[in-house]
């Protein structure tokens, strides 16, 4: 079906011979009815509906939206506080090691 349908010459003379046959006197015969039974078309493919919000579906909606804010902004602010009390714990490390290292020099 997806393979290319090249015309094959028995010998190569340089014309290319198409694969559709027309007619050579310029028009078109219709084409001969046939005694088959074919199946009948498939219906025409019906359009789903849009997504219709409900009220209590809205509710739900707003609801959710204002957790997740909720949580992610709880994540957050734990983080950034996580971040302030080590950056605290680290000042007051540093002072306390300059406080003895300054008592060490005096004291010599």
């Amino acid at each position: 079906m997806f393979t290319p349908k090249i015309p094959v010459n028995d010998q190569p003379t340089g014309q290319i011979i198409p694969l559709d046959t027309t007619a050579v006197d310029g028009h078109q015969h219709a084409p001969a009815a046939c005694s088959c039974q074919h199946p009948a078309p498939a219906p025409a493919a019906t359009t789903r509906p849009t997504v219709q919000l409900t009220p209590g579906s809205i509710a739900l909606l707003v609801g959710g939206g204002t957790a997740a804010v909720l949580v992610v902004g709880a994540v957050l602010v734990s983080m950034l506080l996580a971040v302030a009390i080590t950056a605290g714990s680290l000042a007051i490390v540093a002072l306390v090691v300059r406080s003895l290292i300054n008592s060490e020099i005096k004291n010599r």
